[in-house]
Order: structure tokens, then sequence, then C-alpha cells
């Protein structure tokens, strides 16, 4: 065997994961520079709803969520956790600007880059924008707000980015963000609701093979980052869904009995045929699931946004007195 040497987070993450006796690879490295790409290919596909539902309730009912968001007109901070490209913010942001609000954006991301990236991009889309990007965990930065005079604030988490947690993840999110926040402070979350199964897979299975190339992708990277020898033919992405509980899952599956080395691992994996990858769940969810993640965490329903499908709601929350 091959000596182990200082492994970094994603290498001990994928030690971990294929070790398991059900393997799993953890969705949070599907973002490398191919993986952010191929999704931005995922949003604009038609069959991928999520994007075009939360872009059609912030275009069509800014004015009320620009209503709950300044409560009486004060300055407020809104701070966005994993703002990605900004695509659908924009459209808040540049609505407040224009009917000339006091306030300040701040996106969070652990991509300094992604922040650096899309503070300029705001700069030049939305002239008058304050905006203050902040690089880092999203609970340092937030926590960093909390006792030092700031204004009242909003955290923002759009895109049903939620839904990738599992139960136990998602409660532990929940509080961790109302340990963040001051007795004023709101939340604003994106929620993927339960709808028919085949509008489901089409979203996450797509004909034109987005979705595959983006979960195929995670093998990719372990290839050019840990120096992996995973022949990409071998494996197929399948997804499943469960009505009942709501539950989206991806897989990565091997096509064939085979072993894949990985060098800085200094192990070998086997794989038999029709062996699963697990590697993302998408929760979707009802009213009474959302409603019941709020009153567990203690936070209170404000106003649910919903867009003319009743496909997807973003959920106002504030902390219970």
């Amino acid at each position: 065997m091959e000596q182990i040497i200082a492994l970094d987070e994603f290498a001990q993450d994928t030690l971990k994961g294929l070790s398991s006796e059900k393997k799993y690879l953890f969705s949070k490295y599907f973002y490398d520079k191919k993986g952010s790409e191929i999704f931005r290919d995922i949003m604009r596909m038609p069959e991928y709803y999520l994007t075009n539902c939360e872009l059609e309730i912030f275009q069509t009912q800014k004015e009320q969520i620009l209503s709950e968001f300044k409560n009486g007109g004060a300055h407020f901070d809104i701070l966005e956790l994993g703002a990605g490209d900004g695509l659908k913010t924009k459209v808040l942001l540049s609505h407040f600007v224009n009917r000339q609000i006091d306030f300040t954006y701040s996106p969070i991301d652990i991509s300094g880059t992604a922040v650096t990236n899309l503070v300029e991009d705001l700069k030049d889309d939305i002239p008058g924008l304050q905006v203050n990007g902040l690089n880092g965990d999203y609970f340092k930065m937030l926590d960093s707000f909390k006792n030092n005079g700031n204004p009242r604030k909003i955290a923002l988490f759009l895109g049903s980015n939620i839904g990738n947690f599992n139960d136990a993840q998602t409660l532990d999110f929940l509080l961790k963000l109302r340990n963040s926040l001051n007795s004023t402070d709101q939340v604003f979350i994106g929620f993927d609701l339960k709808k028919e199964e085949n509008i489901i897979l089409k979203a996450y299975n797509d004909k034109a093979g987005h979705t595959a190339a983006f979960n195929l992708n995670l093998l990719v990277r372990i290839n050019r980052e840990l120096g992996a020898d995973f022949n990409i033919d071998n494996f197929y992405h399948h997804e499943v869904y469960d009505n009942l509980s709501g539950r989206a899952e991806s897989f990565l599956i091997s096509n064939t009995t085979q072993e894949v080395h990985i060098k800085m691992l200094g192990m070998t994996f086997p794989f038999l045929r029709d062996e699963k990858i697990y590697t993302e769940m998408s929760q979707k969810y009802d009213l009474q699931m959302i409603e019941n993640l709020a009153d567990k965490t203690g936070f209170q329903i404000v106003r649910n946004y919903v867009d003319k499908r009743q496909y997807f709601m973003n959920s106002l929350w504030k902390l219970k007195s």
C-alpha cells in the first residue's frame, strides 16, 4: 500500500465515502469549474423547473417581498448564503435599488473567486447597489454580524439548497441559523414542493444528458485531483423519486465488475456490477413539512410565496418570540 500523506478534506471525504459498505460521495464537491459550467447548463433546461419557478416568484411578487423585507423603512442587511452567480437574486436587488431602498447586500460563499466575480458583476449590472462580499463559513460570517450593532438582517438561502441535506442535517443547519440571528432578523428560504414523479425525474435525468454529465463529473474530478483511474464509461447516472417521502436521490452505478485505484489514497476500491455510489439527495416538501421545520427550529412563518404552478415556494420566517 502506498503511503498516505496529509490528506486534504476532499481526499478524506472520498476515502470515507468509498470505504463505506454502501458507497457514497459528497455532493458539495460537484461544483468545481467544470461542474459549475454544467450546472449553469442544467439551470437553462426547460425540464429544470426550479430556476424558472423561483425567478417567476421574484419577478411577479417582488413588491410584496420588498414590503416584508423593509418592515417600516429602516436600513437592513441582506446576507445570501451560497449566492453563486446571483441570477435570481439580481431581480430583487435591482427592484430594491430602483425603489431607492436603504439596504446592503452581502453575498457569502466559501469560494473567494465566486464572491469576487459576483461583486464585480453586480457593480456593473446594478449601479448604486451597496454590496459587500464575504468569503468564509456561513455561520462565522453571520455571527460576525450578530452583536456588533449592525441593523436588522435577512438571511437568504435560495434555490432549494435546503433540500440537499438529510433530516438531521436540515435541523442542525436551521438551529445554527437561528442561533446566528438577532430577535428582529428574518430568513428567506427556497423549498421545492412535492409534485408528480415524472416532473421530478425529467428535471434530474434530462434527455440531453446534462444531469448525467454533472453527476459523472465527480469521478472526473477525483481522477484529476486525487490521481484516480475511474473509467467514466463504466458508470452511469441513475435517479429515483419516492412520492411519499418526497425524496429524489441520485446515484452513479457501476455497469461492470471493476477495480478503481486512487493514487493519493494509496488504495484500490472494488465495484460489483450494478453497485451504487450515492451522490445526492433532493428533498421535496409540502406545507406541513415546512411548518414543522420552522416550529422545531424556533421559527414561525411570516409569509409564503408560490409560483403559478405551485411547484416552488419561498418562505419568509422570523424568530419565535
